[in-house]
Formats: C-alpha cells, sequence, structure tokens
C-alpha cells in the first residue's frame, strides 16, 4: 500500500531536509562551499611561518568545519581535498627547490589526509557536541600524515603554527596535539556560533521560497491579550542569543583555559653555548658547491675566529660549541685532512664542540652524525639521525624510482638511521642532540628528553632551502618543543636560522639567512619534566580513541533514534545542529 504524501497547506514553508545546511544558499551550492574551504585553508597559510599570523588558524579552522557541515561525507571529502590543496600548496612551496613535480605530488598526496577527515566530520557533524569530535579527528588525521606513508611527514601541523600564542601552553599539558586539538576546537566552536546566527531578513525569499499567501484573515484579538512589540521582540531574540552566545563563550574559553596549564619555573642553571653558522658556496640541489671542503673551511675558520675573540675579551668564554648539521663536508673519519682541520679548530677554541657530519656507514651506506669532538681525545660519542627524510636521505622503492626520476640518484648512498636517543656529554653538560627532520616528530624529541638531556640542540642544514618558509617554519617548531617539554632549545643551521629559545618559547637571540654568524649565549639548563613530558603520547591516543568512537557512534545513532523534525525559526534551522 502506498502512502500519499500530503500537501502542505497554502502559505506553509518548503520542508527542509537534513542536506539543507544554515546559512543561506551559499553554502549549500559546491562552488560556494568550495570557495570557503579554500578560504579556510589560505587562513590556516597565513597563520605560519614566515607570516605567523597565528589568530587565522581558528578562523580558518571554522571556515573548513563551516563549509564541510551539512554536505555528503563523498562531497565533504572533495571539500578537504581542496582544502589541502589551498593551505598546503603555499605552505609547502619550499619544496619547489627540489622541482615543482615533487611539490605537486607531495601536496596532493598529503591532501588525501584532510579529504578523510573531512568525510569523517561530515558524519560526526550530525552528534551533539559534534566541535569535539571533529577536532578529535583532526588529531587522529595529523597523527596519520606523521606516520604513512614511507615513515610519516608531519611538516604543516596546526600546532605548529602556534609557536608564540595563546594556544602555546597547551603543549606543556599535552605536547603538539593537544594544541592542534584546542584550535581546531576553538574553530569549531566558532562554526557552530555561525550555524545558529540568524541571516538577514527576507533571505528565504530571495533563495527562492514562494511568498507566503494567507489562508484566511487572522482572528481579532481582544485588547486584553496583546502583548506590547518590544516584549514580543525581547523574548524572541532570547531563543536566538543564547545559542549563539554558548558557543561562542567557549571558543573564547578555550584559549583562556591554556594560561591554567601548570609549567616548571626556573632551576637557577645555566651553560654559556657557543653557535656557529658557517653557510655554504652553493644553492637549490647544489648546496655544498662543486668544490670540496669549502664548508668544512668555512666552520673550522668560525671556530679560529671565535677563539681569537675570546683570548681578546671580545667574547665570553664558552662552555660548548655547536656547529650545525653537515658542518664538513668531508668525513672526518676517512679523511686525514678533515680530522685533522676540525681537530686544529677544536684545539684552538679549547672547549668541546658539537659537530655535525655525514659519515660512512661500510661501503653502501652513510649516517647523518651529531659528534662530540673533545680538544684533548678528540672523537667520542655520537647520535645518528633516527628519523630520514624520505628521497632526501634514503629512497623508498629504490629500483622504481631511480629508473622514473634522475634527480633520485643524487641521495648518492643510502643512510640508515640511528638505534639511540640523542643524549650526549658535551662538558658540563649532557645536552639531547636532535637533528633537523626530527625536531617535527613528537616521539624523537620526547625521548631525548626523557633521558634527562637539557638544553637541547637541534643541528640543522636547510641550504637547498634558504630564503623559503622551511627556515622560519622550523624554528617555529623549536619554539613549541622548548614549551612542550621545559628545555631551552639551542639550533644551529649552516645557513641560518640559527637561534636560541628559552623554555617559554621565547627567540632571544637569531641570525639572518645566508651569513656567516656566531654568537656566545648563556643558556638556561633545566630537568623538570612537564606532565606531557611525562605523560607522552596518552593525550593524543585519546583523542584519537574518542574521535574514531564518535564516528563509529553515528550509524549505530541513526539506526537508534528516529529523524527528528526539521523545521526553521525565523531564518534558523532547528533540530540537527
Amino acid at each position: 500500500m502506498v502512502q500519499e504524501k500530503t500537501a502542505p497547506p497554502p502559505g506553509a514553508p518548503p520542508a527542509a531536509s537534513r542536506e539543507d545546511a544554515p546559512g543561506g544558499p551559499r553554502w549549500r551550492d559546491p562552488l560556494g562551499r568550495t570557495a570557503a574551504v579554500a578560504a579556510g585553508g589560505l587562513l590556516l597559510f597565513l597563520a605560519f611561518p614566515p607570516l605567523g599570523f597565528w589568530f587565522l588558524a581558528p578562523l580558518g579552522a571554522a571556515l573548513v568545519i563551516r563549509a564541510v557541515h551539512g554536505a555528503r561525507p563523498r562531497r565533504a571529502a572533495w571539500l578537504g581535498f581542496a582544502g589541502g590543496l589551498a593551505f598546503l600548496g603555499p605552505g609547502l612551496h619550499w619544496v619547489t627547490p627540489i622541482g615543482v613535480d615533487a611539490w605537486l605530488g607531495l601536496i596532493a598526496l598529503e591532501s588525501l589526509f584532510y579529504a578523510a577527515w573531512a568525510a569523517g566530520t561530515a558524519l560526526v557533524v550530525r552528534l551533539p557536541l559534534w566541535p569535539l569530535w571533529s577536532a578529535a579527528l583532526w588529531v587522529a588525521m595529523e597523527w596519520a600524515r606523521g606516520t604513512f606513508p614511507f615513515g610519516g611527514f608531519p611538516w604543516a601541523r596546526v600546532a605548529f603554527s602556534q609557536g608564540g600564542s595563546v594556544f602555546t601552553p597547551y603543549a606543556a599539558l599535552g605536547g603538539a596535539p593537544l594544541v592542534s586539538f584546542a584550535v581546531v576546537l576553538c574553530g569549531g566552536l566558532l562554526a557552530l556560533a555561525s550555524l545558529r546566527a540568524p541571516g538577514p531578513p527576507g533571505r528565504r525569499d530571495r533563495a527562492g521560497a514562494p511568498p507566503a499567501v494567507p489562508a484566511a484573515a487572522p482572528a481579532p484579538v481582544p485588547p486584553a491579550e496583546r502583548l506590547p512589540v518590544r516584549s514580543s521582540a525581547r523574548s524572541a531574540a532570547l531563543p536566538i542569543a543564547l545559542p549563539i552566545a554558548l558557543p561562542l563563550a567557549g571558543a573564547l574559553a578555550v584559549p583562556a583555559a591554556a594560561f591554567a596549564v601548570p609549567r616548571p619555573g626556573d632551576e637557577g642553571r645555566s651553560v654559556t653555548v657557543g653557535v656557529i653558522q658557517g653557510n655554504v658556496p652553493g644553492r637549490g640541489m647544489t648546496p655544498l658547491g662543486d668544490e670540496p671542503a669549502v664548508v668544512l673551511r668555512n666552520h673550522t675558520g668560525k671556530l679560529h675566529e671565535m677563539a681569537r675573540a675570546v683570548r681578546e675579551g671580545a667574547m665570553a668564554r664558552p662552555d660548548v660549541v655547536v656547529l650545525p648539521e653537515n658542518s664538513t663536508d668531508i668525513d672526518p673519519y676517512r679523511s686525514e685532512t678533515a680530522r685533522a682541520e676540525i681537530d686544529a679548530a677544536v684545539r684552538d677554541v679549547g672547549v668541546p664542540v658539537l659537530v655535525g657530519a655525514v659519515v660512512g656507514v661500510g661501503e653502501k651506506h652513510r649516517a647523518t652524525r651529531s659528534l662530540v669532538w673533545d680538544p684533548v681525545t678528540g672523537p667520542g660519542a655520537y647520535y645518528d639521525k633516527q628519523k630520514l627524510v624520505p628521497f632526501g636521505e634514503f629512497t623508498p622503492m629504490q629500483d622504481l624510482v631511480l629508473a622514473l626520476f634522475e634527480r633520485a640518484g643524487l641521495v648518492g648512498k643510502q643512510s640508515v638511521p640511528g638505534t639511540r636517543d640523542g643524549d650526549l656529554r658535551l662538558g658540563p653538560v649532557t645536552v639531547g642532540a636532535v637533528n633537523c627532520y626530527e625536531v617535527a616528530f613528537d616521539g624523537v624529541v620526547r625521548g631525548t628528553v626523557r633521558t634527562g638531556a637539557s638544553p637541547l640542540v637541534v643541528q640543522t642544514n636547510n641550504a637547498t632551502y634558504a630564503l623559503t618558509g622551511l627556515p622560519a617554519q622550523q624554528l617555529a617548531m623549536s619554539r613549541l618543543r622548548a614549551v612542550e617539554h621545559n628545555r631551552a632549545v639551542v639550533t644551529a643551521a649552516i645557513t641560518g636560522i640559527s637561534a636560541s629559545v628559552t623554555p617559554e618559547g621565547e627567540v632571544v637571540w637569531r641570525t639572518r639567512e645566508l651569513v656567516q654568524d656566531m654568537a656566545v649565549l648563556k643558556i638556561p639548563v633545566r630537568t623538570r619534566e612537564t606532565v606531557a613530558t611525562r605523560v607522552g603520547a596518552l593525550p593524543e591516543w585519546a583523542l584519537i580513541l574518542v574521535g574514531t568512537a564518535a564516528l563509529a557512534a553515528v550509524p549505530v545513532l541513526r539506526r537508534r533514534v528516529p529523524a527528528r523534525p526539521v523545521t526553521r525559526s525565523g531564518d534558523q534551522q532547528v533540530g540537527d545542529v
């Protein structure tokens, strides 16, 4: 038996569907949604260094979530992909020195993760408290990006736009994942507020709804039952204002609550660290130049210069000195000349020096090494980089990639990862060595800090990407790590940006790029752990579990709960937000 549909009475508004998100036709139109999600992606990019408008990150997340809300999962996936392209296209433009094709391939691959997040968000927004679930899914998405494929690529996580913002203290509580969660949650609450906001008068008529036709004249109301117009307007405004005020208050409370995060204080200890930036002769894909040993001489020459400045009283005497990753372009284990030149410079400065070198491991492999060089005993303890750059330090699917791309051969010998944490005794302190790309990986930094090492020392070689956004983005990561683990961070970069970051995340000294520079700095030494250091990845896994559970709950609730009728109060959709 087929039940006939009853026609609505004359003048009744058309029924709204679950896909009919509030906000007018611009949010239902595919082009309007795409424009909104692209604008959101662009705002996320602007939040990152070198521009660093961190306060735009919640607004960008709000636009992306707002565009996805009410869309079917398939369409939402496309929107997420488009938003990922708009965000990562300019955000990862620093990859173009390797090749435009490499840049396009990378952003296309990484945008797939944003597509998956958007499809999941399109489902969980059907649940109560959906800003929480969409933010938890964002954390899951960033975890997946940092894990797959080829060891992951955790660059451009939302947390790394917040190196010095009101959200930064959350790093000391739950690390980078909690910072990302807080920013996206704030954006989700802003999106919810916009969904509850009333639209301009007459919007539905402009959207194409037929004008109301009165079926009959209304019955006269006795004077005693008439309400004053002002009282009626006030009572009508309350149901609208209250639902809007709640998510707006939440959006303000999220960053405000960060100031309550407990953080350890100063311990009254310090170490004097010399930092050297020697620069390189080349650019782009050949930054070390064609003539061997130029990079080695640049850095040993600055060591001799520092030693002279100390003897003349122009500089304080350092306790230790830190050179960048690749500060020698000649393997000191295999070249007596390189070994003698480094040894002479270290003896001249008279204190232990942390040297960055690429050294041979057997005949077919190599390692990126942080090597302690003592002025008396020479080379000693070392740390080998654990997280290697795909297609830069090793080649995944080597036979296929080498057959397709001639540039892949520039990798040369394949690097092998280290197997231990980066705690190295250097003079009066045990420093925590972190090599370049590794600063983006939570586990590597956390493992080194848990050894008790302090301060952190980030040796980096950004020469291929000089004057792009990468050096500034990497410095922002160091700022977040400083707060996350209550550690000062000393960054020694071969071409810049070398810097000193306090445990509070403040940059107190930094260099320009593509210049030689050096400094002797007083660095605080702290060993107390933050909550984030102690609990490790637990907050991240808890948020991933919450997001996954919310996603699993969608079909269960749809089976158990009958669909509520969707009505409209003025221009506001009621019943599904």
